[in-house]
C-alpha cells in the first residue's frame, strides 16, 4: 500500500454559513465542491439529510464539513483536552504566518502564539465549530528534522517503555 497524500479531512459543523465565512472569507480557502444527499451511502443508505462541502488547500487537498441540518455543533471528546486533536496547515513563510496572525486577531479570533517549535513556528485557534487549527511555517533550522527522523524509531521505543513503566507503577499502587 502506498498512500500518496491527504485528499480531505471532514468535520461536522453546526452552522454552514459561519463555517463558510471562516474558511473562505477569513482563511482565504476557496469553496470548491458541495454534495447534498438524503441517504448515507456508507451505512446501507440510512435516511439522513446532509450537506457536505469542501474548501481546497494550495496542494489540492481539502478541509470538508458536514452540515446535518440540526444546528448542533460537534461535541468535544470528554476524555481529550481541547488542544490535542487539531488540524495543522502549512504556510509558505514565517512572514505569511505573521500576516495570518494579525488578520485573525483583527477579526476577533482568539489566537495562541506565535510559538517556536524549532522546525516550525505556529499559531493556534479554533474555528466556529470548535475545531482546533494550527498554522505553521518552516524555520531556517536545517538540522532539526533530519536528526528527528534519524532518531524517531528509538524515541518511539523509549516512549513505549516509559508508558509501560508508568502503567506498572500505577498498577502496583492500586
Amino acid at each position: 500500500m502506498r498512500i500518496q497524500g491527504l485528499h480531505h479531512i471532514a468535520y461536522k459543523c453546526g452552522d454552514a454559513e459561519a463555517t463558510r465565512h471562516f474558511y473562505q472569507d477569513l482563511l482565504g480557502l476557496p469553496l470548491t465542491l458541495t454534495v447534498t444527499n438524503t441517504r448515507q451511502p456508507t451505512t446501507g443508505g440510512e435516511p439522513v439529510t446532509y450537506f457536505h462541502f469542501f474548501f481546497e488547500l494550495g496542494d489540492g487537498s481539502s478541509v470538508a464539513f458536514f452540515d446535518l441540518a440540526d444546528d448542533d455543533p460537534p461535541q468535544p471528546s470528554p476524555n481529550t483536552p481541547p488542544w490535542v486533536n487539531h488540524l495543522a496547515l502549512r504556510m509558505d513563510s514565517i512572514d505569511e504566518l505573521h500576516q495570518a496572525h494579525r488578520r485573525l486577531l483583527e477579526a476577533g479570533v482568539a489566537v495562541d502564539g506565535v510559538l517556536d517549535h524549532e522546525f516550525v513556528k505556529s499559531i493556534y485557534f479554533f474555528d466556529p465549530n470548535g475545531v482546533r487549527l494550527e498554522l505553521t511555517a518552516a524555520t531556517d533550522n536545517t538540522t532539526y528534522l533530519p536528526n528527528a527522523r534519524r532518531n524517531a524509531e528509538a524515541e518511539f521505543q523509549r516512549w513505549i517503555e516509559t508508558r509501560a513503566s508508568q502503567r506498572a507503577a500505577v498498577t502496583a499502587r492500586a
